[in-house]
């Protein structure tokens, strides 16, 4: 993608929990099976060390701690990705703050249009985050109510309906909030459809690792864009990967053209965030460096942001495995077809209404819950309720 000239011109700057009494299915955290807010034992451990260190607390770069978003972008495009040092990346406040950046910086200088397609539907913020960033915001086809799965073959049309050029966000895994993604075939023939149009990629990734328990396979549509010769834009998240959710942690980026171009990028990058925050927080970078750059504390947070996933998965086969015990005659598969926090149960507005008012099961009216807040120790009491609204 060839951004119009001022892109060129290079300036210098000095998310439930459940009870079982009242009970709420909407927060997006993760929670153990206690239903209590867990901090990784690798972030601990991570912590003590930075603490240890007794860094100063000097003001990080306008673009962050360079030895955490070096790192990040190994994580997201992989340490043999020839990608790497075409890269231009900025430490951001989390996710939310690195879709900010991409939607100001696509506002400035994408040639085409400034309009961004989302799916539908999608995270209730993004709408508002492009909006203010100066896009205009369209929608596609994702979500088939009637199969509560992936619309494929509407979300194909919609990419091929769309100007030339057009610019599309995909969410590179756990999509949020419907947890439908489409499968690695179906990521390749997006692909093709979205190069044959010449669009524009944009990935929110916050999940990589959390989804599936694999970090490689939670970052397969990213890497097989930029295989295929797409320069995507990127949001990374380290909120439920590591839990840092409060430490607001993420990172943007953008595979540009050349090691050149990548100059040219890093500095408007740098003109955009000085007048929005100047520079990002330095406390949870360094954590988030401390881990993904010491190998023993790296191979340990895998392993405990895999239990993590795996324990979401196996509520998810729990809850599903209980309404059938109880005699449910739905089908209940999509339970376990979807990947990552939330789940779209299928329930309508009215069984939603109903689960809060006869039950005391608090979620949102479209049918969303966070299966991060089942536990063992609810997930009896939730099955019922589903059971007892939907027959």
């Amino acid at each position: 993608m060839t951004f119009h000239r001022p892109f060129l011109v290079s300036r210098k700057l000095s998310r439930p929990t459940l009870s079982t009494r009242r009970s709420t299915s909407g927060v997006g955290a993760y929670r153990d099976d206690a239903g209590k807010p867990y901090v990784l034992p690798s972030v601990r451990q991570a912590e003590e060390k930075v603490i240890a260190s007794r860094l100063n607390k000097e003001y990080a770069g306008i673009t962050g701690v360079p030895e955490f978003t070096k790192a990040a972008a190994v994580l997201a495009y992989g340490k043999d990705s020839p990608a790497l040092d075409r890269v231009a990346i900025t430490q951001s406040i989390s996710g939310t703050g690195a879709l900010r950046i991409g939607g100001a910086f696509l506002a400035r200088f994408f040639p085409g249009a400034k309009t961004i397609y989302i799916p539908q539907p999608s995270w209730a913020n993004h709408a508002a985050v492009f909006k203010d960033s100066g896009l205009a915001v369209e929608k596609y086809a994702y979500y088939n109510k009637e199969t509560i799965g992936l619309d494929f073959e509407g979300m194909i049309a919609d990419i091929n309906k769309a100007p030339n050029g057009s610019i599309f966000l995909f969410h590179a895994c756990a999509h949020n909030p419907t947890g439908v993604d489409p499968t690695p075939e179906q990521w390749k023939e997006i692909e093709a459809a979205v190069k044959a149009k010449g669009h524009y990629s944009f990935f929110d990734m916050a999940y990589q690792g959390f989804a599936s328990g694999d970090i490689h396979k939670d970052a397969f549509a990213v890497r097989h864009f930029v295989a295929q010769g797409h320069n995507v834009a990127l949001s990374q998240s380290f909120a439920k990967n590591m839990g840092l959710y409060g430490e607001r942690i993420g990172a943007f980026s953008i595979v540009c053209e050349s090691a050149e171009e990548k100059k040219r990028v890093d500095s408007q990058i740098k003109i955009l965030v000085r007048p929005m925050y100047s520079n990002p927080p330095i406390h949870g970078a360094r954590i988030a460096a401390e881990i993904l750059n010491t190998p023993a504390l790296y191979d340990q947070w895998l392993v405990e942001v895999k239990e993590m996933a795996d324990r979401i998965i196996t509520m998810r086969a729990l809850l599903k495995e209980n309404l059938e015990k109880l005699g449910s005659k739905h089908d209940w598969s999509h339970i376990t077809s979807q990947i990552g926090m939330f789940a779209y149960t299928g329930l309508s507005p009215e069984q939603m209404d109903a689960l809060a008012k006869e039950h005391s099961v608090y979620a949102t009216r479209d049918g969303r819950i966070s299966v991060a807040g089942i536990t063992t120790g609810n997930v009896g009491r939730l099955a019922e309720a589903i059971f007892k609204v939907t027959g």
